[in-house]
């Protein structure tokens, strides 16, 4: 089997007998390697001792007025994030549940970057044994941002954070007009997968470094479907088939589900019959019909009506799309959700 996303820290945590992710000892650890929990230079001996014990017993109980003994506001406020985010994850039985108890209940207490990281392992654990390039490099937009371009007429995205460091490392390099001219394309363009490259995926899938052609490349596109297919049935335990499609054609169509807020608006605007809204749709990046294979289990006002999932990109091209509507958006009857 191949190994992919050894960043996302999978060989950190056990699987369970029911196919979900519990913590390890280690996962802890590696968290408290990052820079924001990693004490500096100036740091108080109350928060280099904090730091320490964990280290030694990651699950070690940690109370309150350890953390108001830290002399940095900063501090108290990372570590307070980091314990909570620890102390749910150690009182769930997996990961995969303590990721849609915050889809359906709400994680204004946890930073973005832990909501994204948890999905990032749920991903990997979802999508282990997969075999297909482009699922995966669909898959990173579940956890990564990314930034759309139009090239020779097709929708590319490619990873916001590396196209970032590229442009930086590029201004760099090009800080004045004779390295420029001596240097014109030091960093090359990001390699756009398809059939003759995918294969290269496997030795950098944790660099981020290649473009998905979401508007030229139908394999790109089913990527995303089935990506979407196994998060459903990994976290809900739900079988559904989704299909791109270009249009919404039904016009006694019953639901969507808005994959980022511009996806939901426009998707409200739509359904409304908003004109100046419905312009707007050319802002959508992925317009997809999901059908449920068991249709009993959904509302009665959907029935066998599919469902369209709605992607699209803001005013500065950058899509985010955000998994935790799939967990929550989707119709099921009362008894299923």
């Amino acid at each position: 089997m191949r190994e992919f996303w050894v960043a996302s820290g999978h060989h950190l945590t056990r699987r369970t007998s029911h196919g979900g992710l519990t913590a390890t000892p280690e996962l802890f650890m590696a968290y408290l390697a990052r820079p924001e929990l990693m004490p500096p230079d100036e740091a108080c001996d109350a928060e280099r001792n904090l730091h320490a014990s964990l280290l030694a017993d990651p699950f070690r109980p940690v109370a309150k007025a350890d953390i108001a003994a830290l002399a940095d506001a900063d501090a108290r406020e990372n570590w307070t994030f980091m314990m909570a985010f620890r102390d749910r994850i150690l009182a769930a039985p997996s990961l995969e549940a303590v990721y849609v108890s915050l889809a359906r209940n709400g994680a204004s207490d946890v930073p973005p970057i832990f909501l994204s990281q948890l999905c990032h392992l749920i991903l990997r654990n979802a999508l282990d044994g997969c075999d297909d390039p482009y699922v995966l490099r669909a898959a990173e937009l579940f956890y990564r941002a990314q930034r759309a371009t139009i090239h020779e007429g097709s929708l590319l995205l490619a990873d916001a954070e590396v196209v970032e460091a590229q442009y930086n490392a590029q201004q760099d390099l090009h800080s004045s007009p004779l390295t420029a001219m001596l240097h014109p394309q030091a960093f090359g363009e990001m390699d756009v997968m398809d059939d003759d490259n995918a294969w290269t995926y496997w030795s950098q899938s944790d660099a981020h470094a290649m473009v998905m052609n979401i508007g030229g490349n139908p394999k790109a596109r089913d990527g995303l479907s089935r990506v979407i297919e196994r998060w459903i049935a990994h976290l809900l335990g739900v079988a559904v088939k989704v299909e791109s499609t270009a249009s919404i054609e039904d016009r006694d169509w019953r639901w969507f589900v808005g994959l980022d807020s511009d996806g939901t608006r426009i998707g409200n605007a739509l359904w409304n019959g908003d004109v100046a809204g419905a312009d707007a749709a050319g802002g959508i990046v992925a317009l997809m019909r999901l059908t449920f294979e068991d249709a009993h289990i959904v509302d009665e006002r959907v029935g066998a009506k599919p469902i369209y999932l709605i992607l699209a990109m803001d005013t500065d091209k950058m899509v985010r799309l955000k998994p935790q509507n799939l967990v929550v958006g989707l119709p099921l009857a009362a008894n299923v959700a």
